[in-house]
């Protein structure tokens, strides 16, 4: 069989390369004969800047910047196309992972380091710059990245204010006489959120939480992204009213005073491989990701990758590893089959700990069943 495997990464345990290469070692430790082609994925969060080196044979570039507590770190983001696109992921930078849930301080959080590669990028000459806006930590309307652009921000008594949450319901005036626009440069968010800047469905309510946000402080806060969006809206701008704008804790929503537009991180990847090439001679598609749940329908992997299968009319299963809340509800989407490699009576911790063996055991099962039924035709 030809097998074509294009695995996210498993959060906290396994990229999507090394889940992609234990799927391979687990088909042909069945039998050579099978055929598999691995593709490296990512759909705008964790891993997308691997996934556009791997696609394009592009190299990263090694930098020191600011992470979300303004901490000098060692940084890196990804350069293809012959040194003329760069690819920058948030998570690298300012990602939530970066800190364990009890030292997250989601008012002082920062996005001033996504600014710095950007700015990095530029002065390398790129033309064109994808931002992969998912799994970042911060909730500060992109005040820290413009204000690594040059931009600078003022309380109604004139003082300077430091980018943070804390500070967005403080801002009363803007200068941006000394504001890098990126003339020139095509700036792509990629990103499947669809989330505006506030309300209800907006950056805070949605993504608060998960970024350390208390319940008692997150009307405050969107109360502030409101009066910090309606400052930049005296001044001619719009960051909070279009789909995308709260991805990132509102830097979305900030990418508007560089002109940028908002693509699928999957779809935008699929056009910088082979995947469809590959997918269009296949016998068999695996995907696969950490958990599966019904918010996977949402622009997430194993939907983009199924999506594809089923142009070339292929047959797609996906093994992850934990089934959530209406992972039924993907059956729609045309799967044939979908698995999970945990077992209900394991701790979380023993599933992480476990997760190659169990991804492991689990697709050699699969095709083991499927070979013998191919044998018996």
């Amino acid at each position: 069989m030809k097998i074509v495997v294009a695995m996210d990464s498993f959060k906290g345990c396994m990229s999507s390369n090394q889940a992609n290469e234990t799927v391979k070692h687990a088909i042909q430790a069945i039998s050579k004969h099978h055929e598999v082609n691995c593709f490296t994925m990512g759909d705008g969060g964790e891993g997308s800047v691997d996934a556009f080196v791997s696609a394009c044979n592009g190299v990263y570039v090694q930098v020191q910047a600011r992470d979300a507590y303004f901490q000098n770190i060692d940084a890196s983001y990804g350069l293809i196309d012959q040194g003329n696109t760069a690819v920058i992921e948030v998570a690298s930078v300012i990602g939530l992972n970066m800190r364990e849930r009890s030292e997250r301080k989601p008012l002082y959080t920062t996005s001033y380091g996504v600014g710095q590669l950007m700015l990095d990028a530029k002065g390398r000459g790129v033309k064109k710059i994808i931002l992969a806006l998912g799994g970042s930590s911060t909730n500060d309307g992109g005040m820290g990245m413009l204000t690594a652009l040059g931009a600078k921000f003022y309380n109604d008594k004139r003082e300077y204010l430091k980018s943070s949450a804390k500070s967005l319901g403080q801002v009363a005036r803007i200068d941006l006489r000394k504001f890098d626009a990126l003339e020139g440069i095509e700036v792509i968010a990629a990103c499947d959120v669809k989330n505006t800047l506030v309300g209800e469905h907006g950056a805070t309510y949605t993504f608060g939480k998960q970024k350390g946000l208390f319940p008692n402080q997150i009307k405050k806060i969107d109360r502030d992204m409101t009066s910090y969006a309606n400052v930049w809206h005296k001044l001619g701008y719009d960051i909070s009213s279009f789909e995308g704008s709260g991805a990132a804790g509102g830097i979305g929503g900030a990418l508007a005073l560089v002109h940028a537009h908002f693509e699928s991180g999957f779809q935008l990847l699929r056009t910088y491989t082979t995947i469809d090439k590959q997918i269009q001679e296949a016998d068999l598609v695996i995907t696969g990701e950490g958990q599966s749940d019904y918010q996977t329908m949402f622009g997430k992997v194993p939907a983009g990758v199924v999506g594809v299968a089923n142009d070339y009319n292929k047959p797609c299963i996906c093994v992850s590893g934990a089934l959530g809340k209406d992972y039924e509800t993907l059956y729609e989407l045309g799967f044939i089959g979908i698995y999970s490699t945990s077992d209900r009576a394991m701790s979380f911790a023993s599933a992480l700990a476990q997760a190659k063996e169990k991804l492991y055991s689990c697709v050699y099962s699969i095709i083991k069943t499927i070979d013998y039924w191919e044998a018996r035709k």
